[in-house]
């Protein structure tokens, strides 16, 4: 996409070149004030006044907006291609309106659209665009809009207020009092007959496009960092909108998507919309609704926020059958959240826009999205985790040795996945390793790595994840999902709901033919390394201060780990191990597990199990606990059953009386566990 501080520093000189042969003594233009004079100041490159004819500006000049213009019943004004318009920077004084019954024009094209724009671009310097129309509207006929008093609404839908194509206005949304403000664009009872196509607003103070009422839609919309609602609509608006890319790369903003009051039944086709600063993605207020078709959300923190707990099922429609999962509902402070499974591959390409001039491009230090094809990352680059990055089934992803990423503080919006069919290459070395951390580094800052293969687990194939709903499990033992070496995660283990949680790196169903080496998670909220079936085996975990469990599996998992070394010195945390559902028989070599805060080493729960050489245990209150008095026997360990003895005052719990004292894994040559971003 272009940049539009170039343009725009063009076209201030251009403006000043204007001023500077219209300040000659022979050749005075000034602003002439009175509706009467409006055609005079049109001659002079002049907006201002009340147009009461039709009149067509002339692409060679750069106008300036120095107040209210007004188009006025029965009046026209057309705008051809390339023209220039340079708004004072005069907040809500400064604005263009199209009343009932007038109409605008305006006939960019790809290659010279018109621009509409403050000197700096920047939010609430102008007004913006105006128009009203006599649709149909909950509000009435000729009711009162909040910016300038304007008359609208009628009985028209089919009514026609012009045409819009190619146009991109810039640094809009001034205040107008504490409740109300203009949009870039805002359609007051407009009609279907009114043709909006090609339309970019960009640095809003509050809505990109605001629809009161009416029936107008609008083709290919392009919204960038408006401050309020990027899409808002109330009063029944009945239209559509097709092909909408929004996006938002500064922090504060309030939602892409404002519904509100009566359900008009809206239609929106196709709508990508991406954050790289959270916040809130789709809201609808009251009774308010729509169908949405072609919906790609990615990096915000709320999918959906029904704001007056009406049930979504009600009156909105997702097409492609998204179901909404609730994530709080706490009548306390009237939040009512819900995510959404949207596809993160955009719905909408954004080179679609490539008129528009624009200071925002994704720079390649953002990560967030689909991998669909081979992607490889730039150890030189410092790459920011801004929301989900999902590698698809026939992608991949290469992460070099020496790669820092940091991850945003944005809890479970922000994770890195592959699903089934799609493979990961860490390429960590224990003198450059790869690092993924939150910059704090704290518990649940963020979701963690989770690779989905397709081996065997007993929870079947196409069995449902607990994160993300991503489908694992298969029949082919030997899967692989890539190589992973030397890799440090920091701050995982975002909290999803009361039971489940993502891990530092949660393996489901994930194959032996699938490398694993090297890997340290520190300070996870929940589990360090958690297996769900599957046949990968890991060598060299390094697990420090991990709340839950440092190494969980379960749905019979059937792999190893060798040579793990597991810390505990923050009090609270879960077990070592814990071991759950059907026993697959894993094995255990060289485990050492020191605390210095008590807390419980082993546990194995209903049928589990596993073989275990090398155990070294430290500190720990309790050696082993076979939470459903599952056998001891299916505890191997050093080639025999655990030697156990039961604790005094508890059915479940015991100390070993032997295997337990291996030396301790040396791990002073690891000296690549620490590494920080």
């Amino acid at each position: 996409m272009k940049k539009l501080t170039v343009k725009l520093f063009s076209l201030v000189a251009l403006v000043a070149a204007v001023n500077l042969t219209s300040c000659s003594s022979d050749d005075p233009e000034p602003i002439v004030k009175g509706d009467e004079n409006v055609i005079v100041n049109l001659e002079s490159g002049i907006l201002n006044g009340t147009l009461k004819e039709t009149y067509s500006l002339d692409p060679s000049v750069v106008y300036s907006l120095t107040g209210q213009f007004i188009i006025d019943k029965d009046a026209v004004l057309n705008i051809p291609a390339g023209t220039k318009i340079l708004a004072d920077n005069g907040g809500s004084d400064v604005y263009i309106a199209v009343l009932k019954d007038g109409e605008i024009y305006i006939n960019g094209n790809v290659n010279n659209p018109v621009v509409m724009s403050s000197i700096s671009g920047d939010p609430g310097d102008w007004g913006g665009l105006t128009i009203c129309g006599n649709a149909l509207t909950s509000a009435g006929v000729d009711a009162e809009a909040e910016v300038g008093g304007f008359k609208y609404g009628g009985t028209n839908d089919s009514d026609s207020s012009g045409a819009i194509n190619y146009l991109q206005i810039v640094g809009t949304g001034a205040q107008i009092n504490s409740e109300s403000q203009y949009n870039g664009v805002s359609f007051y009872g407009v009609g279907s007959g009114t043709i909006v196509e090609n339309l970019a607003v960009i640095n809003g103070a509050d809505d990109g496009v605001e629809f009161f009422g009416g029936s107008v839609s609008v083709t290919n919309l392009y919204l960038e960092d408006n401050d309020d609602d990027s899409i808002d609509w109330t009063e029944e608006w009945s239209g559509n909108v097709t092909n909408a890319y929004i996006l938002h790369t500064k922090v504060g903003f309030s939602t892409a998507f404002e519904g509100d009051k009566n359900n008009g039944k809206p239609t929106f086709t196709n709508i990508t919309a991406i954050s790289t600063v959270g916040g809130k993605a789709l809201q609808f207020k009251k009774e308010s609704g729509g169908t949405i078709t072609g919906l790609s959300l990615s990096g915000y923190d709320i999918d959906l926020d029904m704001a007056d707990g009406v049930d979504p099922s009600k009156n909105i429609i997702f097409a492609d059958g998204l179901t909404p999962v609730e994530i709080s509902n706490s009548a306390n402070d009237d939040t009512y959240y819900y995510a959404l499974d949207a596809s993160v591959v955009p719905t909408v390409d954004v080179n679609s826009f490539n008129w528009v001039d624009s200071d925002v491009s994704f720079e390649t230090s953002v990560l967030q999205g689909a991998v669909t094809g081979d992607v490889t990352l730039d150890a030189s680059v410092k790459y920011v985790l801004n929301s989900s990055y999902i590698v698809q089934d026939g992608g991949k992803l290469t992460i070099p040795a020496g790669t820092k990423i940091t991850a945003r503080d944005g809890g479970t919006g922000v994770y890195i996945a592959v699903l089934m069919g799609g493979e990961i290459d860490i390429q960590g070395t224990a003198l450059n390793p790869v690092v993924i951390a939150s910059s704090a580094g704290q518990g649940g800052d963020w979701g963690g790595l989770t690779i989905c293969g397709k081996s065997i687990t007993s929870a079947g194939v196409n069995a449902e994840a607990e994160v993300g709903g991503f489908e694992y499990g298969g029949t082919i033992s030997d899967d692989n999902s890539g190589s992973i070496k030397y890799l440090v995660l920091k701050g995982t283990g975002a909290q999803i709901n009361s039971e489940s949680q993502y891990n530092g790196l949660s393996l489901y169903a994930v194959g032996s033919g699938t490398t694993i080496e090297n890997i340290s998670v520190i300070n996870g909220s929940d589990d360090g390394v958690e297996f769900f079936g599957g046949t990968v085996s890991a060598s060299n975990l390094y697990l420090e201060n991990n709340d839950d469990d440092s190494i969980d599996w379960t749905e019979g998992w059937s792999g190893s780990v060798t040579n793990a070394y597991i810390k505990h010195t923050v009090a609270g945390f879960s077990t070592v191990f814990e071991g759950d559902k059907d026993n697959g028989n894993p094995t255990f070599t060289n485990i050492t597990a020191i605390s210095t805060v008590g807390g419980k080493a082993l546990q194995f729960k209903k049928l589990s199990g596993g073989t275990i050489t090398g155990l070294h245990l430290s500190g720990y209150a309790s050696d082993l606990d076979m939470a459903d008095n599952g056998a001891l026997s299916n505890v191997q360990i050093n080639g025999a059953d655990a030697d156990a003895t039961l604790i005094a005052g508890s059915s479940t719990e015991y100390t070993l009386n032997s295997g337990k004292d291996a030396v301790a894994l040396d791990i002073s040559a690891w000296t690549w566990i620490n590494a920080s971003l």
